[in-house]
This record gives C-alpha cells, structure tokens and sequence, in this order.
C-alpha cells in the first residue's frame, strides 16, 4: 500500500522520510537539498559552524529545491539563540532542536512564524513539546548515532512517547537503516513518518571524506561504541584510535579551544575539533557518529536510490 505523506505545520513532505541534521559539515545542502528534492525532509546541520555558512547553506538549499529544508541545531550550543535567528533570516523551513531541551525556542517559532520540531528521548520532554508548542516531535532512542538521551530502544520507548503525544506528528529515530523498518515503525507503533541519518551518509552525494563511507563501510556491529562528550551525553561512534585512547583514559585535551561552541564543556577533548577531523576523513583522530545498525549498510547509492529502496519496500509490507 502507498505511503502516507507527512504534514508538520501546513507543510507536506510526500514521502514521510527527515534527513537526521548531522553536524559538523555532514549535513549541508548537498545532501539536505537532494532529500528534500526526493520528498523528504531535507536538513541543514546548523551547529558549530560559524552563522555566515549557516546562511549560506541554508539559501543554496532553498536554491535547489522547491521541497522542505530544516535546521538542526542544538540547544547545547553556546550561540544556540544566534543560531536559530540566522536560519530563520536565510529562509529555513522549520527548526530541529535537541540535545537539550530550550522553552525559549518555542516563543522564538511563534514571534517569527517558524515551526519548532523537538527532538526527545522521554515521555516527558514529549508532553512537554506538545504542550509549548512543538509543530511535530521526533523520538531518538538509543540506536542513534551521536548524542543520545536514553538507553532505551526505539522499540521500547516508542510506544511510551506515543502514548502521550495525540495532536502532532510523531517521527521514529534511531538506527532505521531500510524501508520494512520503516513501515514497522508506521504501521506496527504507529509512528507518522521516520528520520534517518547513517544510511544518507553512506550516499553519493554526502559531502564528508571517502574515508569516513569506508569505515562506515567496513564497520562490524562490534565496532560501534558508546563514547563519552563534551557535551556532558554518551556519544554513538566508531571504535576508532581516538575512541579507544580516549576510553583508555588517555589525555586528549587540545591546548586552546578555538572553537568556543558549548554552553558547558567539560574540555576532556574539543568535540569540534574531532568531528572534523573524521569530515576530513582522519580515521586516526576523527570522531565517526554513527548508528547502531550501520553494519546492515553495505553499499553507496545516490539519495533517490535510497529513496526508491525504502518507499519499495514499505510500500511491499504497509498495510494502513
């Protein structure tokens, strides 16, 4: 049966797929743009990277494409405010927010007309964005790549969260890697649509180094970790060198912290620093966030094959 589209705040994307916002320089709008183009829910990831190429990513996006472009952006960073304000100004679609959770956000979405997607990890913080204001609620649990809010599986918290969210649409996040997942998530939990990030990574068109798809690649499902942060979270990646020196209590700190990016940094080594090294494809240094299921990827395709993969087969087993 066909796929549902998916309709957060007046706006509708025909194929109920969101492009996790993956920082720093993962999620630009070469990938954004192509997703959105496809039918989905095209995101920018908006953190750390200064407000100028936040503008500019999201204006060259909304260039290349008539579909729906967002900004994530985490409530952890320092110019969190700032940030939000620039994506407005250059046009943005909707906001993502997560890694912490920001009342303010939602005043910021009323004054400019802007819908607020929250992105959450309990049924408290759910209550809490449909409540405030939240236009749609995203539920990341524990099989995410990058921060993660809880240890629970998707499918454990899931029906928790939608128990208590009715008004808006609720989004399944959270090592999806395939379209039966996908209509798992729809039909079985009842989920309005899913986003997913690893399996954009592993495109053609993701602009990160050939280095960090080969490891992704290459990845065996031992060798995706927990890891600690900066950003006072556990952390989904790669069991990489720097993953293991840092477990082994190594000092990773950096001398100066150029980037200047957390509201609170315990400084144990510069997140910043290290997410762009594995861009640039430092298997050595990098910090590689990835999914717990990265291992059940095992080639790169172009985003509309991706697209064409999931919608043939959810459409093969959906039922509703």
């Amino acid at each position: 049966m066909k796929l549902p589209s998916l309709t957060i705040a007046g706006m509708t994307a025909p194929i109920p797929l969101v492009l996790g916002g993956m920082s720093v320089r993962v999620s630009t709008s070469a990938l954004a743009a192509p997703v959105a183009e496809c039918g989905g829910i095209g995101t920018i990831g908006a953190s750390v990277i200064p407000l100028d190429e936040v503008k500019a990513e999201i204006r060259k996006a909304k260039e290349m494409t008539t579909g729906i472009i967002s900004a994530n952006i985490m409530f952890a960073m320092k110019n969190f405010h700032e940030t939000v304000y620039a994506a407005i100004e250059a046009g943005v679609d909707m906001i993502v927010t997560g890694a912490g959770f920001s009342r303010d956000i939602f005043k910021i979405g009323k004054e400019t007309n802007t819908p607020i997607v929250s992105i959450v990890s309990s049924p408290a913080f759910a209550r809490l964005a449909e409540k405030l204001g939240a236009a749609a609620i995203v539920v990341e649990a524990k099989e995410a790549g990058g921060h993660l809010g809880t240890d629970l599986s998707l499918r454990e918290l899931f029906p928790e969260i939608r128990k208590v969210v009715t008004k808006v649409p609720l989004i399944a996040a959270g090592g999806i890697t395939n379209g039966f997942e996908m209509a798992e998530m729809m039909d079985t939990y009842g989920a309005d649509g899913v986003q997913v990030a690893t399996r954009f990574v592993l495109t053609k068109e993701c602009p990160v180094d050939d280095r960090f798809k080969q490891a992704m690649l290459e990845a065996k499902k031992e060798d995706v970790v927990l890891t600690s942060s900066p950003v006072g979270m556990p952390g989904r990646a790669l069991n990489t060198p720097f993953v293991r020196r840092l477990a082994a209590g190594e000092d990773m700190k950096s001398k100066e912290c150029r980037w200047k990016c957390l509201k609170k940094c315990d400084h144990h080594y510069c997140i910043a620093e290290r997410l762009m090294a594995a861009v640039e494809g430092d298997y050595e240094k990098g910090l590689f966030f990835s999914g717990e299921n990265v291992y059940k990827i095992n080639n790169i395709l172009t985003v509309k094959e991706v697209f064409d993969q999931f919608v043939r087969e959810a459409e093969s087993v959906y039922k509703e």
